[in-house]
């Protein structure tokens, strides 16, 4: 069986990403992510959004022990996920 290659959406975002010192995961889970290099400071602050709105974008960068986190604990992962 071959080994399946891993793939970057937006090579460009990933490239500026570790040269800004992510890991190599971190700018890979960014730079695939549906809205890569999309969203142009657009999106609404941590604190405006309700728990269930935080918890999705949680689980969407695969971020542990969110079920059990307040939205306080969840905007903290989050900005430093």
């Amino acid at each position: 069986m071959a080994k399946q290659e891993n793939r970057i959406k937006n090579e460009e975002q990933y490239d500026a990403l570790r040269d800004e010192g992510y890991s190599k995961q971190k700018a890979a889970r960014i730079a695939n992510s549906p809205d890569a290099g999309k969203k142009g400071g657009k999106a609404d602050k941590y604190e405006e959004r309700n728990k269930e709105e935080l918890y999705k974008q949680a689980k969407k960068v695969g971020i542990e022990g969110r079920s059990n986190m307040s939205k306080d604990e969840l905007i903290q992962a989050l900005r430093n996920n």
